[in-house]
């Protein structure tokens, strides 16, 4: 890993409508409008959605690099997230992120270890240790 701070530049351009390309060095651009939700097509990526998927990816990449450090086997690992976008005092923010796994693993793999591990990529994502809304995992752990 490189040393900290790490820099991340992300690059994007608007006309009065039409898609909002989000761009980064070496990276494929993203197409993005408002959800249906703030009448948009609800067909691309929105903000909203790009913040609940790293929520997502994060939580799934942490759990490779816990599982790694701790010699832990296991063969996937899915998890959908639910964020809750509300208004509290005058501002729209996420109040509530959700974060469904479920995980499966080897016979004889120990099931509180695994559910452990699950609960330690929670913790340390970085992603959501950045956002202010509450968070909760609901883990289902598949041995064999």
């Amino acid at each position: 890993m490189h040393p900290y701070p790490h820099l991340y530049t992300v690059q994007a351009s608007a006309n009065p409508t039409g898609d909002v390309p989000v761009t980064s060095a070496g990276l494929p651009a993203l197409a993005t409008a408002p959800p249906a939700e703030f009448d948009g097509p609800g067909d691309r990526w929105s903000p909203e959605t790009l913040l609940v998927a790293a929520v997502a990816d994060c939580f799934l990449l942490s759990f490779r690099g816990v599982a790694r450090a701790n010699k832990f086997a296991w063969d996937s690992l899915e998890c959908s997230v639910e964020g809750k976008l509300d208004k509290v005092e005058g501002k729209t923010h996420f109040t509530h992120y959700v974060v469904r796994a479920t995980l499966r693993a080897p016979a004889g793999t120990d099931e509180a270890k695994a559910r452990q591990l699950l609960e330690r990529a929670e913790h340390v994502c970085l992603i959501s240790n950045s956002l202010v809304g509450r968070r909760s995992l609901e883990s289902t752990v598949v041995i064999g």
